[in-house]
């Protein structure tokens, strides 16, 4: 695999267009890049200095060329739906539901006796597991609440600046239900826009097996929903946002979920706030030899086998760790319940790396931008220091990624599709607003900031933006400026 001098310590394998643009260079010309996106072994031009990199994939998942191709089968479908509950609203929504779900009730929305209906079907036992796992979930997020706060400070003598953290005023969670009952999610999103002051949380999951789902309609009342709907997928999302003859439209859409519910808060996206982009769940495991290949495999299958497309990646510096974690990948597969799933997503979505150094499996990681990031090696803290773009790390052995997606007290609700970049995961501060505010408390503070901002505007051509400060200067500092002039 070849890097371009400038970048020798970034990887390239399956990323030149990244590291292309990056650059602003033409790497290939236009067969290369068609080569490139077919998946193909390319070759730079002759002329661009290039290092090689000891980096390895003895197993590589779908090109980025078939990933895209669904991915716009996925944006289609969402548009078209999406337009529907625009136009239609209710009607809508039932039809879609009775597609999907084979779900049509009197109205989506339980009331308080269904509510309590459901909850008296969740065993005392699971009952308390689900009150434990809030417990921590709000532990951690009251710490976070503490840590955000608001400030006002005096920037100068009679000029006052502040700022107010102020809640989000309506949210809807998306709670996943479809092959697997996400109960943690309800405590991930209701749980925490409730602890962050949000004065109306409604929460939507759809129907399993014609019904709703017991255990996760608990959770979302304990968490603080104060409307609870059943329904999945896009209309779900799509209803909470753009609203209904019955369902009044929130201003913030929060949740994991499929293809389909990530692609309908991005197209969204404008017309509501969303927290981030949780599409598919990704796992990855950053290990050497300090740990054994069942450990690794578990770890990768724990997560592939949430639904057919959830990638999970491994990267060592141990190529003999690399082979008996495939081979013991393939023997948890024929025991696993789940490995219609999980055997899909590995064979279509899986890659393992090898690399030379923790370097370059620090470089790799950092560019693939995980959302679940296992990190079992002799230099845990190294990769906790030196990692910047993934959704959650999970540290040594005896931590795994299962108790952060269920009880540990972190969020679960993660960034995915290199999102990580940019934002991190849901947290209290996602459902805060931090909004500023100013005051200019004397004649004298008046008179110096408005000289300075009428001079300021009249250098930018704003003249109607002068006069707001010459007035001011006019009034409480007793100074004559000419219309339309700027402050002495």
């Amino acid at each position: 695999k070849a890097v371009l001098k400038e970048f020798k310590d970034s990887w390239i394998n399956g990323t030149f267009a990244n590291v292309a643009a990056q650059l602003g260079v033409d790497l290939f010309d236009r067969q290369g890049w068609a080569a490139y996106n077919r998946g193909e072994k390319i070759t730079p031009r002759p002329e661009m200095e290039i290092i090689n990199m000891a980096i390895n994939f003895l197993k590589r998942s779908k090109t980025e060329l078939e990933k895209a191709a669904e991915d716009t089968k996925v944006r289609e479908v969402v548009e078209a739906t999406l337009g529907e509950i625009a136009k239609r609203g209710d009607e809508a929504v039932r039809e879609l539901s009775k597609k999907f779900d084979n779900y049509v009730p009197d109205n989506f929305k339980l009331n308080k006796s269904e509510i309590n209906a459901a909850m008296q079907k969740v065993s005392s036992k699971d009952m308390e597991d689900i009150k434990f796992a809030q417990q921590q979930i709000r532990n951690f997020a009251e710490a976070q609440r503490a840590s955000i706060t608001d400030i006002e400070i005096e920037s100068m003598p009679g000029v006052i600046l502040g700022h107010r953290n102020i809640p989000v005023q309506s949210v809807g969670c998306y709670v996943p239900g479809g092959k697997f009952p996400m109960v943690a999610s309800a405590h991930m999103s209701v749980l925490t826009a409730s602890v962050a002051g949000v004065p109306r949380i409604i929460a939507s999951a759809p129907p399993v097996n014609g019904e709703p789902h017991p255990a996760i309609v608990a959770a979302m009342h304990m968490g603080g929903a104060h409307e609870i709907y059943v329904m999945g997928g896009i209309q779900a999302v799509g209803a909470m946002a753009i609203g209904t003859e019955n369902i009044d439209p929130v201003h913030m859409l929060v949740g994991p979920g499929n293809a389909f519910v990530a692609e309908a808060k991005r197209q969204l996206y404008g017309r509501v706030g969303i927290d981030l982009f949780a599409g598919p769940t990704e796992t990855m495991v950053i290990a050497d030899d300090t740990v054994d290949a069942e450990l690794c495999a578990t770890d990768l299958l724990g997560q592939a086998e949430h639904g057919y497309n959830s990638p999970a990646t491994m990267i060592t510096c141990s190529e003999k760790l690399a082979r008996d974690t495939l081979i013991e990948i393939e023997r948890i597969l024929k025991i696993l319940p789940t490995s219609e799933t999980a055997s899909a997503s590995w064979k279509n979505y899986g890659d393992m790396i090898v690399c030379d150094t923790h370097e370059e499996m620090l470089s790799v990681a950092n560019e693939m931008a995980y959302e679940h990031v296992q990190i079992m090696t002799d230099r845990d803290d190294w990769y906790l220091e030196k990692m910047h773009s993934y959704g959650a790390l999970f540290l040594g052995p005896r931590t795994n990624v299962a108790n952060g997606d269920k009880v540990i007290g972190t969020n679960h609700t993660l960034p995915t599709k290199k999102a990580g970049r940019y934002t991190g995961g849901l947290w209290v501060g996602k459902f805060l607003k931090t909004h500023s505010y100013q005051r200019i408390q004397t004649d004298e503070a008046a008179k110096l900031v408005g000289e300075y901002g009428s001079r300021l505007c009249i250098l930018e051509g704003f003249v109607g933006h002068a006069e707001q400060c010459n007035i001011r200067v006019r009034r409480y500092g007793g100074k004559n400026i000419p219309y339309g002039e700027a402050a002495e």
